[in-house]
Protein backbone atom coordinates (compact mmCIF):
# COMPACT_ATOMS: atom_id res chain seq x y z
CA UNK A 1 0.00 0.00 0.00
CA UNK A 2 1.36 3.44 -0.92
CA UNK A 3 2.19 5.62 2.10
CA UNK A 4 1.19 9.29 1.91
CA UNK A 5 4.30 11.46 2.39
CA UNK A 6 3.62 14.77 0.57
CA UNK A 7 2.12 17.27 3.02
CA UNK A 8 1.51 19.90 0.31
CA UNK A 9 -0.87 17.59 -1.53
CA UNK A 10 -3.23 17.20 1.43
CA UNK A 11 -6.64 18.85 1.10
CA UNK A 12 -8.52 20.49 3.98
CA UNK A 13 -10.93 17.55 4.43
CA UNK A 14 -7.98 15.12 4.38
CA UNK A 15 -6.27 17.07 7.16
CA UNK A 16 -9.49 17.09 9.18
CA UNK A 17 -9.93 13.34 8.68
CA UNK A 18 -6.33 12.64 9.74
CA UNK A 19 -6.73 14.80 12.83
CA UNK A 20 -9.98 13.12 13.87
CA UNK A 21 -8.57 9.62 13.39
CA UNK A 22 -5.43 10.40 15.34
CA UNK A 23 -7.35 11.88 18.31
CA UNK A 24 -8.87 8.50 19.15
CA UNK A 25 -12.47 7.36 19.33
CA UNK A 26 -13.40 9.13 22.58
CA UNK A 27 -12.43 12.60 21.36
CA UNK A 28 -13.50 11.99 17.77
CA UNK A 29 -16.98 10.93 18.83
CA UNK A 30 -17.50 14.23 20.63
CA UNK A 31 -16.55 16.15 17.50
CA UNK A 32 -18.75 14.00 15.26
CA UNK A 33 -21.68 14.57 17.60
CA UNK A 34 -21.70 18.31 16.88
CA UNK A 35 -21.36 17.99 13.09
CA UNK A 36 -24.28 17.96 10.70
CA UNK A 37 -24.93 15.03 8.34
CA UNK A 38 -23.27 16.68 5.33
CA UNK A 39 -20.06 17.32 7.29
CA UNK A 40 -20.06 13.75 8.61
CA UNK A 41 -20.58 12.35 5.11
CA UNK A 42 -17.76 14.43 3.64
CA UNK A 43 -15.28 13.56 6.41
CA UNK A 44 -16.36 9.89 6.30
CA UNK A 45 -15.82 9.74 2.53
CA UNK A 46 -12.30 11.13 2.96
CA UNK A 47 -11.52 8.80 5.87
CA UNK A 48 -12.59 5.77 3.89
CA UNK A 49 -10.25 6.66 1.02
CA UNK A 50 -7.34 8.06 3.05
CA UNK A 51 -5.17 4.96 2.91
CA UNK A 52 -1.88 4.90 4.81
CA UNK A 53 -0.41 8.16 6.12
CA UNK A 54 3.12 8.38 7.47
CA UNK A 55 3.77 9.35 11.08
CA UNK A 56 5.93 12.29 9.91
CA UNK A 57 2.96 13.67 8.01
CA UNK A 58 0.72 13.32 11.08
CA UNK A 59 3.25 15.12 13.28
CA UNK A 60 3.53 17.98 10.80
CA UNK A 61 -0.27 18.22 10.77
CA UNK A 62 -0.31 18.66 14.57
CA UNK A 63 2.27 21.42 14.33
CA UNK A 64 0.07 23.24 11.82
CA UNK A 65 -2.85 23.08 14.24
CA UNK A 66 -0.58 24.38 16.99
CA UNK A 67 -1.14 21.23 19.06
CA UNK A 68 1.66 19.84 21.23
CA UNK A 69 0.94 16.27 20.19
CA UNK A 70 3.07 13.67 18.46
CA UNK A 71 1.95 10.60 16.54
CA UNK A 72 3.00 7.11 17.62
CA UNK A 73 2.67 5.64 14.18
CA UNK A 74 0.91 5.77 10.85
CA UNK A 75 -2.81 5.87 10.16
CA UNK A 76 -4.85 3.68 7.84
CA UNK A 77 -8.25 4.95 6.78
CA UNK A 78 -10.60 2.27 5.46
CA UNK A 79 -14.33 1.74 5.09
CA UNK A 80 -14.28 -0.65 8.05
CA UNK A 81 -12.36 1.67 10.41
CA UNK A 82 -14.60 4.58 9.43
CA UNK A 83 -17.73 2.50 10.06
CA UNK A 84 -16.46 1.41 13.49
CA UNK A 85 -15.78 5.02 14.45
CA UNK A 86 -19.24 6.17 13.33
CA UNK A 87 -20.92 3.33 15.25
CA UNK A 88 -19.60 4.96 18.44
CA UNK A 89 -21.47 8.16 17.61
CA UNK A 90 -24.85 7.24 16.14
CA UNK A 91 -27.34 4.42 15.72
CA UNK A 92 -26.82 1.53 13.33
CA UNK A 93 -29.42 2.67 10.75
CA UNK A 94 -27.88 6.14 10.43
CA UNK A 95 -24.38 4.69 10.08
CA UNK A 96 -25.66 2.26 7.46
CA UNK A 97 -27.17 5.11 5.44
CA UNK A 98 -23.94 7.15 5.57
CA UNK A 99 -21.73 4.19 4.60
CA UNK A 100 -24.15 3.40 1.78
CA UNK A 101 -23.71 7.00 0.61
CA UNK A 102 -19.92 6.95 0.49
CA UNK A 103 -19.74 3.51 -1.15
CA UNK A 104 -22.21 4.59 -3.84
CA UNK A 105 -21.64 6.54 -7.09
CA UNK A 106 -19.40 9.59 -6.78
CA UNK A 107 -20.96 12.90 -5.77
CA UNK A 108 -22.13 14.63 -2.61
CA UNK A 109 -25.82 14.98 -3.40
CA UNK A 110 -28.33 12.56 -4.87
CA UNK A 111 -28.35 14.52 -8.12
CA UNK A 112 -24.54 14.49 -8.40
CA UNK A 113 -24.64 10.73 -7.91
CA UNK A 114 -27.36 10.21 -10.50
CA UNK A 115 -25.25 12.19 -12.97
CA UNK A 116 -22.60 9.47 -12.63
CA UNK A 117 -25.00 6.60 -13.31
CA UNK A 118 -24.94 5.29 -16.89
CA UNK A 119 -27.86 6.78 -18.82
CA UNK A 120 -28.99 3.35 -20.08
CA UNK A 121 -29.13 1.98 -16.53
CA UNK A 122 -30.95 5.07 -15.28
CA UNK A 123 -33.44 5.08 -18.19
CA UNK A 124 -34.20 1.37 -17.75
CA UNK A 125 -34.99 2.01 -14.11
CA UNK A 126 -36.97 5.22 -14.58
CA UNK A 127 -39.20 3.84 -17.38
CA UNK A 128 -40.95 1.76 -14.70
CA UNK A 129 -41.59 4.76 -12.45
CA UNK A 130 -44.43 7.27 -12.49
CA UNK A 131 -43.90 10.09 -15.03
CA UNK A 132 -44.01 12.64 -12.19
CA UNK A 133 -41.15 10.86 -10.40
CA UNK A 134 -39.08 10.85 -13.60
CA UNK A 135 -39.90 14.54 -14.15
CA UNK A 136 -38.52 15.40 -10.70
CA UNK A 137 -35.34 13.40 -11.32
CA UNK A 138 -34.66 14.88 -14.78
CA UNK A 139 -35.32 18.41 -13.55
CA UNK A 140 -32.59 18.03 -10.93
CA UNK A 141 -29.77 16.39 -12.93
CA UNK A 142 -27.58 18.15 -15.50
CA UNK A 143 -29.22 18.95 -18.81
CA UNK A 144 -26.89 16.82 -20.97
CA UNK A 145 -27.48 13.74 -18.80
CA UNK A 146 -31.23 14.39 -18.67
CA UNK A 147 -31.31 14.64 -22.47
CA UNK A 148 -29.56 11.28 -22.88
CA UNK A 149 -31.97 9.61 -20.46
CA UNK A 150 -35.03 11.24 -22.06
CA UNK A 151 -33.98 10.00 -25.51
CA UNK A 152 -33.84 6.41 -24.21
CA UNK A 153 -37.32 6.41 -22.66
CA UNK A 154 -40.33 5.07 -24.63
CA UNK A 155 -41.64 7.96 -26.73
CA UNK A 156 -45.17 8.25 -25.28
CA UNK A 157 -43.83 7.92 -21.76
CA UNK A 158 -41.11 10.51 -22.48
CA UNK A 159 -43.73 13.00 -23.67
CA UNK A 160 -45.71 12.48 -20.45
CA UNK A 161 -42.51 13.31 -18.56
CA UNK A 162 -41.91 16.43 -20.68
CA UNK A 163 -45.46 17.70 -20.06
CA UNK A 164 -45.06 17.27 -16.31
CA UNK A 165 -41.69 19.04 -16.34
CA UNK A 166 -43.26 22.01 -18.13
CA UNK A 167 -46.02 22.27 -15.54
CA UNK A 168 -43.81 21.66 -12.54
CA UNK A 169 -43.50 24.30 -9.85
CA UNK A 170 -40.81 24.31 -7.15
CA UNK A 171 -40.70 20.72 -5.92
CA UNK A 172 -42.03 20.25 -2.40
CA UNK A 173 -39.74 18.66 0.14
CA UNK A 174 -42.23 15.84 0.72
CA UNK A 175 -42.07 14.94 -2.98
CA UNK A 176 -38.26 14.93 -2.92
CA UNK A 177 -38.36 12.70 0.17
CA UNK A 178 -40.59 10.26 -1.71
CA UNK A 179 -38.23 10.29 -4.70
CA UNK A 180 -35.24 9.68 -2.44
CA UNK A 181 -36.89 6.68 -0.82
CA UNK A 182 -37.68 5.31 -4.28
CA UNK A 183 -34.13 5.79 -5.60
CA UNK A 184 -32.02 5.09 -2.51
CA UNK A 185 -31.70 1.34 -2.99
CA UNK A 186 -30.63 1.75 -6.60
CA UNK A 187 -28.32 4.75 -6.33
CA UNK A 188 -27.43 5.20 -2.64
CA UNK A 189 -28.11 8.87 -2.66
CA UNK A 190 -29.04 11.78 -0.43
CA UNK A 191 -31.38 14.74 -0.74
CA UNK A 192 -30.31 18.02 -2.23
CA UNK A 193 -31.94 21.38 -1.64
CA UNK A 194 -34.71 22.09 -4.10
CA UNK A 195 -34.24 24.98 -6.47
CA UNK A 196 -36.76 26.59 -8.77
CA UNK A 197 -35.97 27.00 -12.46
CA UNK A 198 -37.96 28.23 -15.39
CA UNK A 199 -39.48 25.07 -16.89
CA UNK A 200 -39.17 26.19 -20.52
CA UNK A 201 -35.54 27.26 -20.06
CA UNK A 202 -34.75 23.94 -18.41
CA UNK A 203 -36.40 22.00 -21.24
CA UNK A 204 -34.59 24.07 -23.89
CA UNK A 205 -31.24 23.11 -22.30
CA UNK A 206 -32.23 19.44 -22.28
CA UNK A 207 -33.46 19.56 -25.89
CA UNK A 208 -30.19 21.26 -26.89
CA UNK A 209 -28.38 18.10 -25.80
CA UNK A 210 -30.54 15.73 -27.85
CA UNK A 211 -29.43 14.55 -31.27
CA UNK A 212 -31.27 16.33 -34.10
CA UNK A 213 -33.60 13.45 -34.98
CA UNK A 214 -34.71 13.00 -31.36
CA UNK A 215 -35.01 16.75 -30.82
CA UNK A 216 -37.20 17.09 -33.92
CA UNK A 217 -39.35 14.15 -32.86
CA UNK A 218 -39.99 15.58 -29.39
CA UNK A 219 -40.65 19.12 -30.63
CA UNK A 220 -43.09 17.88 -33.26
CA UNK A 221 -44.97 15.80 -30.70
CA UNK A 222 -44.95 18.68 -28.22
CA UNK A 223 -46.33 21.09 -30.84
CA UNK A 224 -49.34 18.80 -31.23
CA UNK A 225 -50.01 18.82 -27.49
CA UNK A 226 -48.90 22.29 -26.42
CA UNK A 227 -47.93 24.61 -29.29
CA UNK A 228 -47.19 27.59 -27.01
CA UNK A 229 -44.75 25.56 -24.90
CA UNK A 230 -43.02 24.23 -28.02
CA UNK A 231 -42.60 27.75 -29.41
CA UNK A 232 -41.16 29.03 -26.09
CA UNK A 233 -38.69 26.15 -25.98
CA UNK A 234 -37.59 26.66 -29.60
CA UNK A 235 -37.09 30.39 -28.93
CA UNK A 236 -34.82 29.60 -25.97
CA UNK A 237 -32.78 26.90 -27.72
CA UNK A 238 -29.35 27.81 -29.05
CA UNK A 239 -28.59 25.86 -32.22
CA UNK A 240 -25.44 25.49 -34.28
CA UNK A 241 -26.75 27.84 -36.98
CA UNK A 242 -27.22 30.49 -34.26
CA UNK A 243 -23.44 30.93 -34.47
CA UNK A 244 -24.34 33.21 -37.40
CA UNK A 245 -25.24 35.77 -34.71
CA UNK A 246 -21.60 36.11 -33.65
CA UNK A 247 -19.77 39.31 -34.53
CA UNK A 248 -16.28 39.04 -36.13
CA UNK A 249 -14.45 39.26 -32.80
CA UNK A 250 -16.69 36.51 -31.40
CA UNK A 251 -16.01 34.25 -34.38
CA UNK A 252 -12.28 34.80 -33.97
CA UNK A 253 -12.48 33.97 -30.25
CA UNK A 254 -14.32 30.72 -31.03
CA UNK A 255 -11.74 29.90 -33.71
CA UNK A 256 -8.95 30.33 -31.14
CA UNK A 257 -10.74 28.25 -28.51
CA UNK A 258 -12.15 25.24 -30.37
CA UNK A 259 -9.74 22.47 -31.36
CA UNK A 260 -9.01 22.46 -35.10
CA UNK A 261 -10.05 18.81 -35.53
CA UNK A 262 -13.50 19.45 -34.01
CA UNK A 263 -13.90 22.65 -36.05
CA UNK A 264 -13.24 20.76 -39.29
CA UNK A 265 -15.87 18.10 -38.52
CA UNK A 266 -18.45 20.61 -37.23
CA UNK A 267 -18.18 22.85 -40.31
CA UNK A 268 -18.60 19.88 -42.66
CA UNK A 269 -22.23 19.81 -41.52
CA UNK A 270 -22.73 23.59 -41.52
CA UNK A 271 -24.65 25.73 -43.98
CA UNK A 272 -22.67 27.62 -46.64
CA UNK A 273 -23.58 30.86 -44.89
CA UNK A 274 -22.08 29.73 -41.58
CA UNK A 275 -19.00 28.26 -43.25
CA UNK A 276 -18.43 31.56 -45.08
CA UNK A 277 -18.73 33.46 -41.79
CA UNK A 278 -15.92 31.42 -40.24
CA UNK A 279 -13.74 31.38 -43.39
CA UNK A 280 -14.09 35.16 -43.76
CA UNK A 281 -12.66 35.60 -40.26
CA UNK A 282 -9.55 33.55 -41.02
CA UNK A 283 -6.53 34.49 -42.99
CA UNK A 284 -6.68 33.43 -46.64
CA UNK A 285 -4.08 30.74 -46.01
CA UNK A 286 -5.85 29.40 -42.90
CA UNK A 287 -9.20 29.26 -44.72
CA UNK A 288 -7.58 27.40 -47.62
CA UNK A 289 -6.02 24.86 -45.24
CA UNK A 290 -9.32 24.43 -43.42
CA UNK A 291 -11.17 23.71 -46.67
CA UNK A 292 -8.48 21.22 -47.67
CA UNK A 293 -8.75 19.48 -44.28
CA UNK A 294 -12.54 19.29 -44.64
CA UNK A 295 -12.20 17.69 -48.06
CA UNK A 296 -9.48 15.30 -46.88
CA UNK A 297 -11.56 13.91 -43.99
CA UNK A 298 -14.04 12.38 -46.43
CA UNK A 299 -17.46 11.14 -45.27
CA UNK A 300 -18.10 11.62 -41.53
CA UNK A 301 -20.82 9.97 -39.46
CA UNK A 302 -23.70 12.30 -38.63
CA UNK A 303 -23.26 11.52 -34.94
CA UNK A 304 -19.65 12.75 -35.04
CA UNK A 305 -20.70 15.97 -36.79
CA UNK A 306 -23.43 16.62 -34.23
CA UNK A 307 -21.04 15.95 -31.31
CA UNK A 308 -18.50 18.39 -32.77
CA UNK A 309 -21.19 21.02 -33.34
CA UNK A 310 -22.51 20.54 -29.80
CA UNK A 311 -18.97 21.08 -28.52
CA UNK A 312 -18.73 24.35 -30.48
CA UNK A 313 -22.11 25.46 -29.10
CA UNK A 314 -21.00 24.76 -25.53
CA UNK A 315 -17.68 26.59 -26.01
CA UNK A 316 -19.57 29.58 -27.43
CA UNK A 317 -22.05 29.66 -24.55
CA UNK A 318 -19.22 29.36 -22.01
CA UNK A 319 -17.38 32.28 -23.61
CA UNK A 320 -20.58 34.36 -23.60
CA UNK A 321 -21.32 33.54 -19.96
CA UNK A 322 -17.86 34.87 -19.03
CA UNK A 323 -18.51 38.05 -21.02
CA UNK A 324 -15.69 37.31 -23.46
CA UNK A 325 -18.01 37.40 -26.48
CA UNK A 326 -21.47 38.80 -27.22
CA UNK A 327 -24.12 36.98 -29.23
CA UNK A 328 -26.55 39.26 -31.05
CA UNK A 329 -30.21 38.76 -30.27
CA UNK A 330 -30.91 39.07 -33.99
CA UNK A 331 -33.47 41.83 -33.48
CA UNK A 332 -31.28 44.88 -33.30
CA UNK A 333 -30.20 44.39 -29.67
CA UNK A 334 -27.47 42.42 -27.99
CA UNK A 335 -27.75 39.93 -25.17
CA UNK A 336 -25.37 37.73 -23.29
CA UNK A 337 -26.11 34.03 -23.57
CA UNK A 338 -25.63 32.14 -20.32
Amino acid sequence: MRVREDYRSLSGPEKAAMLLMSLGEEHATKLFAIMDDEEIKEISQVMANLGMVSSNLVERLFVEFAEQISSTGSLVGTFDSTERLLMKVMDKDRVGAIMEEIRGPAGRTMWDKLGNVNEVVLANYLKNEYPQTVAVVLSKVKADHAGKVLALLPENFAMEVVMRMLRMEAVQKEVLNDVERTLRTEFMSNLARTSRRDAHEMMSEIFNHLDRATESRFLTALEERNKDAAEKIKALMFTFEDLNRLDPSGVQMVLRTVEKEKMVIALKGASEQLRDLFFSNMSERAAKLMREDMAATGPVRLREVEEAQQHMIQVTKDLASRGEIVISEGKGGDELVY
